[in-house]
Formats: structure tokens, sequence, C-alpha cells
């Protein structure tokens, strides 16, 4: 049997065993929208909760647009071009208008990586794209305190703005349990400051703070009262399918509009799966996501509910641009001196998480599960020795050994694989 993993820009072909039982866990299929730009027009003059976009900006003079990092597949050429005619049109001039990338603590985005996050000419051109630098004191405004104890500095550029607009993809995330919406906001713009102090580790190891989840979340909650304190803000909320079609798309109050989003995204996202496997083969869910191992380790996380303790934990990650960060690495190279109890006691009584080390806290949910094994081609030799877990030269050489090994202690051939990666949430459910 032949299966297909999203890598890199294509797909990574995978030869299974016909007899071993396989189970394929995708998203059931998503409704695609005929028109895509015209679904966005429609959602434009149709808001949740507010008035429509060129109402609202009459008689302002400034707006400020929201952009996720080129880590996140979002239709920027779909988007920007419409809200930007209706922001104009409405008498803001376009050199009052920003479209800021929320970069959080990631690289900036520029050149032709930036032109293809913009994904069009007539904006490139005509009005000003910046990105966020979460490390600059004097870009930021201090807004208070939240009731969790956060100190809340975000982007001037965003807060001074008359027209406060995000847009984004909805997805499933494994802290937040959605992208898009508030996210954007925070950590998008946030002062570094803020980010590490709701990334430290007593929100990260928060039982809540997992995918899909929102009601409980601490994240969440925080991000929400953030948002609380701007006063209006409006969203561009996305849902695309497994093959990033549009498959959803909505405009209005930035809470209202992204829950409704929510709403329709997690009909299809989380997966109910009956039993657990002992092999579990999954994806980074390909570029843009899988440019970093950072990024994968999204990948590792999703999956642990249908893998059974002990088992084998298999993911490929094109990893073109390496492990990540310089602190990320550092973070690394600190879990593979102390090993993971070690690591955990040691960031747990910080206030400020050290920059990018929540993503190697959240490594050790799988680490704890089962073994991990990575499969990459861009990785060099050094970064591998990073990453904590064992690196596979062989996907398929790998992916036998560990369901051989299952066979042969109670015969049981059994392997889940996930094409899409962390896109897709399966849930253990046993039947009744």
């Amino acid at each position: 049997m032949r299966v297909e993993l999203n890598y890199g820009k294509g797909l990574l072909p995978v030869e299974l065993d016909d007899s071993w039982d396989v189970s394929v866990i995708r998203k059931p299929e998503m409704p695609v929208l005929p028109d895509a730009a015209r679904a966005v027009e429609l959602a434009l003059s149709d808001p949740v909760k507010c008035a429509p976009l060129t109402e609202q900006a009459r008689g302002r003079t400034s707006a400020c647009v929201l952009v996720c990092d080129i880590t996140r597949p979002v239709p920027n050429s779909l988007l920007l071009p419409p809200v930007l005619r209706q922001l104009v049109e409405a008498g803001i001039p376009k050199e009052s208008i920003c479209i800021l990338i929320a970069t959080g603590l990631h690289r900036p985005n520029e050149g032709e990586e930036l032109a293809e996050l913009i994904g069009d000419r007539w904006v490139l051109d005509n009005f000003r794209v910046e990105n966020h630098f979460a490390r600059n004191d004097a870009d930021h405004v201090d807004l208070g305190t939240t009731s969790k104890g956060t100190r809340i500095k975000l982007d001037r550029r965003f807060v001074d703005a008359d027209i406060k607009i995000v847009t984004g993809l909805v997805e499933p995330h494994f802290m937040a349990g959605y992208s898009g919406g508030r996210k954007v906001i925070a950590p998008g713009v946030a002062h570094k400051d803020t980010i590490t102090t709701f990334h430290n580790a007593r929100f990260m190891s928060h039982p809540k703070a997992d995918s899909c989840v929102l009601d409980g979340n601490p994240l969440h909650e925080e991000q929400l009262e953030i948002v609380r304190m701007l006063g209006d803000v409006m969203a561009v909320n996305t849902v695309l399918d497994e093959h990033r079609r549009l498959s959803f798309v909505n405009f209005g109050e930035v809470i209202s509009s992204h829950l409704e989003a929510v709403r329709f995204a997690q009909r299809y996202t989380v997966v109910p799966v009956t039993r657990r496997f002992k092999t579990v083969l999954t994806s980074a869910a390909g570029y843009p996501l899988d440019q970093t191992y950072y990024q994968t380790v999204k990948g590792m996380v999703v999956p642990t509910d249908i893998l059974e303790p002990g088992g084998n934990l298999i993911i490929a990650s094109e990893c073109t641009e390496g492990i990540g960060s310089r602190e990320y690495a550092d973070a690394q190279q600190r879990l593979i001196e102390k090993g993971v109890d070690g690591f955990f006691e040691d960031i747990s009584a910080k206030d400020f998480a050290d920059i990018d080390e929540w993503q190697t806290q959240m490594q050790l949910k799988p680490m704890r599960a089962g073994s991990v094994h990575l499969y990459s081609t861009g990785l060099s030799d050094a970064d591998k020795r990073k990453t904590g877990v064992s690196v596979a030269d062989s996907l398929v050489d790998t992916v036998r050994r560990c369901v051989e090994a299952g066979k042969a202690r109670d015969g049981d051939t059994g392997i889940a694989v996930i094409p899409e990666g962390p896109y897709v949430v399966p849930a253990y459910m046993p039947a009744a």
C-alpha cells in the first residue's frame, strides 16, 4: 500500500506492507467555495456582530491590517485587495494604511519571501508592508496588566490605528486551541516580555493548553483579555481544506467571528479514532510549516492521544531552514544535557520563559508518551543531534522496524498514518 505525506512543497511517498493493518486518518471532505474572491466580498458586506467595513472606515484617518507570517498558508492574495480597496474607497489615504506582519518572535519576512507572503503586486506597490519586531522596546505601547498578571505591550502601529483588522487561518493549534483571530494580535504583534510571560512553563503545562480546546485554555483566556484592552477590532477568518482551497471565510468583530470560524473548522479538524496504535506515522504538514524543526514539534504533539504508551511516533519534515532560532537551538541543547525531567524542572520556576524554549517544553509531551523518530532531508548533522529524538536515515526502514516490533510482541500490525500532520487532530474515542 502506498501513502503520501505532505512534505516540503510536494508529497513524500511511503510504501507500506499490504499485510499491515493501516488506518489513514484524514479530515472529512470539506466543502470548497466555488468563487473564492466573491465569497470574500460577500463576507465583508455581511459581517458578524459589527457594521460592514466600508461603514466603519468612513471618516477614519488610519488603518492597520495584520497578516500572519510565512509559517501560515493564509490566502492573502484573496483577502488583502478587497479589504484595502474598501478602506481607500471609504477615504483612508493609502499612505495611512499599514500592513503589519505578525511575526511574534519569529524572524522577519523580506524580499521574495515577502512577495510570496502578500501574493499581490498591487498591494506591495501601493501600501506599506512592515514586519513586527518583538524585541524593539520603542515600537510598543504598554496597555497594562491582565488578571493573570501578564504585562501587555503591543505594537503601536496596531494600537494607534483608527481601524484595526486581523487576517488569518483558523486551524488547530497545539497550545492555543485554534490559530487565527486573537492569536494574530498576541503573540503576533506583542512585545517579547508579553510573549515570554504567557508562554512560560505555568501556561504551557496547563492541561487545557491543547489542540482544539478553548474553554479553560489559559492562553486563549489571556488572548481574549488582551483583545478587550484594544477596543474595536475586526477580523477576516479563513478555513482551508486539505488541498489549501478556501472552504470558509467570514468577517466581523474579532472574537465573535473567530468563534464562528472555529465552530465550522472543528467539524472537520477533530477526527474520532476508536483505538490507539503502537506505530503512528505523520508529517509536519508540509510547506510552509515544515521549514524548521521548531515548527515540526507541532506534528509530534498533536497525534499523541492515539499513540499507545511506549509506542513509536514517526514524523517526516523537510526542515529546509534548519532547526530554528539560536535561542531554540540553545533550549534543545539543554534538553539533551538535562533530560526530560531535568529540563522541565529547570524552566518551571521562571516568570519569563527563555525565547522559544516553550517549543522544547512541548516536545516533552511526545517524548514522555513514547519513542519519537524524525525523517528529514534538510537538517545538518549538527542540527540532527540537537533534536533530542531518533533521526531516521530511511523512512521506510524505520516504519517497517517499528511495525514489525509491534507484530513480534503481540501480532499487532496496526499503524496510523496522518498525511496532513497537525492540521488533523485525531482524538481517541473508544467504541461504546
